[in-house]
């Protein structure tokens, strides 16, 4: 009979020995102390007050974009070129303190670029700026992963564009209007995902 004493007796040490530890290390996790609500204040105006001055200038980039979009579904020349010269001015005044010093440059890239882009768009005829749109949307897609934006879009593709090699461009509408196709084949291509 002291064989089961002796093993109540281990079992118990071990339990309170648990006991013991658990209770030592409770203190630990106990939740952090809430922040002041001035704390709070502060961290939101800093993010926030940035992050709506850079939406807005995104916000302009991609209206001129968007225009150049619209005019070339509609196979306006004239309309596409006057917002390729816009598009090309916002994008030589585009401000990229607001981002990291990595994302700075992978900006000055891409903008660079694209303003290039927009220029021949401004200058050129309706088949040489849809070869454009298809360099300089690959750009603006690669600008909004850097950038974000508030606005919802839609990357769309078109199979057939380029001797069926393919192009994508970005829309505010999930509807598909094709840009590189324009009023032959304006429902051509799909949505491949919202951004």
């Amino acid at each position: 009979m002291r064989y089961p004493r002796k093993t109540t007796k281990v079992l118990l040490l071990t339990l309170l020995s648990f006991a013991a530890i658990s209770c030592k290390n409770a203190k630990e996790d106990e939740p952090a102390e809430p922040m002041s609500n001035e704390m709070h204040q502060q961290d939101n105006q800093g993010q926030n007050g940035s992050k709506t001055n850079e939406n807005q200038e995104v916000a302009m980039t991609l209206e001129n974009y968007l225009a150049i979009k619209d005019a070339l579904v509609k196979d306006d020349q004239e309309a596409a070129a006057e917002a390729g010269s816009k598009l090309a001015k916002e994008l030589e005044e585009f401000d990229k303190e607001e981002y990291s010093s990595t994302e700075q440059q992978e900006l000055t890239d891409i903008i660079e670029d694209a303003k290039e882009h927009a220029e021949h768009i401004s200058e050129s005829p309706i088949a040489h700026q849809r070869e454009h749109f298809d360099i300089l949307s690959k750009d603006m897609i690669d600008m909004i992963a850097i950038t974000g934006t508030n606005r919802k879009l839609f990357q769309a593709y078109c199979p057939m564009y380029n001797d069926n090699k393919g192009a994508q461009w970005l829309s505010s509408e999930e509807e598909i209007q094709n840009p590189y196709m324009g009023t032959k084949m304006p429902g051509c291509g799909k949505v491949q995902k919202e951004l």
